[in-house]
């Protein structure tokens, strides 16, 4: 299967200040991370706020560029943010926000939004962008009065499919879906992500899908990663990681997720904060929170291995681990 979208060993590092006059300090939003994705797959991100999730699916966007390894969409490196390929290319990829009320212009009426980025691609005359805005109203299940109305005169839920359609309108092979129901209630969480899917199965549209959430993400993902601190801790197939989770920190967090009508789990609650991302612990950035560390995990950083069911595992003590090649 060929890969719309790659990420080889990419990493992206911030300035930061200690204090009003304190030195700066490097800090690795993103550590050597590698990521696949095919056309019509999507690919779930999750782990805690401050992980490098938002991070990642900038730099995949290219909204952002590494510091080190290459992004490749459609098989080529991604351009500079801001040349004239970039801009061109930005119409086969599209980010879907987690709060749609500011993602839009509360002065436009939700079909101009929709047409925006029609106009900004130069897509088809004004009676064909006309046609294309009330169609994609329907597709995400807006009726024709909504194009009139200004966002704040929605609901969330029809704010939130408004965006999707906006998103829609160039015809994305790519979208990268940002935390995009969790301003939602449970309810209308389950309608938005439902549509997500079946417009994904229509269109054949890939989805980097970023969340918190691990229920949302098993739903909707053919493959689901998780980070921590700015790194992969384990990647594979959702119903291996979410069964059988290899890593202290996928168990923590599949140990938190609520089974209706099934016998309670017992949960594991980790102690303390994550590290500073600037202050990185040395070893295994897990190793201060993980109740089974050993002396290996707190001077030796586990590098991805794989599993003989796939799966990748950056853990010491992961079973039957086949080193990874350089």
């Amino acid at each position: 299967m060929t890969d719309l979208l790659e990420l080889a060993g990419v990493s992206r590092v911030y300035a930061s200040r200690r204090g009003l006059i304190g030195r700066a300090v490097a800090v690795r939003a993103v550590d050597d991370v590698s990521l696949r994705l095919a056309a019509g797959r999507t690919l779930g991100i999750v782990g805690e706020s401050g992980c490098g999730k938002s991070t990642t699916g900038r730099l995949a966007l290219g909204l952002e560029r590494p510091d080190q390894g290459i992004v490749r969409f459609e098989g080529e490196p991604m351009p500079a943010p801001g040349s004239p390929v970039w801009r061109r290319l930005r119409a086969r990829m599209q980010l879907v926000y987690q709060d749609p009320l500011g993602a839009m212009d509360r002065r436009l009426t939700i079909a101009t939004q929709i047409e925006e980025p029609l106009v900004i691609h130069d897509i088809g005359n004004a009676a064909e962008r006309r046609d294309r805005v009330a169609a994609l109203l329907r597709d995400v299940g807006l009726r024709p009065d909504h194009a009139a109305r200004h966002p704040h005169e929605l609901s969330g839920g029809q704010r939130q499919r408004a965006v999707l359609a906006r998103a829609l309108a160039t015809d994305p092979a790519l979208l990268v879906c940002d935390e995009p129901v969790s301003a939602l209630d449970v309810s209308i969480q389950a309608q938005v992500v439902n549509m997500l899917t079946d417009l994904q199965q229509a269109r054949g549209i890939a989805m980097l899908f970023i969340s918190h959430d691990l229920k949302v993400v098993r739903q909707v993902s053919h493959e689901v990663a998780v980070m921590y601190l700015g790194r992969t801790v384990e990647q594979g197939d959702p119903e291996a990681i979410f069964a059988d989770p290899v890593h202290p920190y996928s168990r923590a967090l599949v140990s938190a997720i609520p089974v209706p009508g099934a016998r309670r789990r017992e949960r594991i609650v980790l102690t303390g904060d994550p590290p500073n991302p600037a202050d990185r612990p040395k070893g295994c950035a897990f190793h201060p929170r993980c109740p089974v560390a050993v002396a290996a995990c707190r001077v030796e950083t586990p590098a991805l291995q794989t599993l003989p069911d796939g799966r990748e595992v950056a853990c010491h003590l992961a079973p039957g681990t086949i080193r990874k090649a350089a």
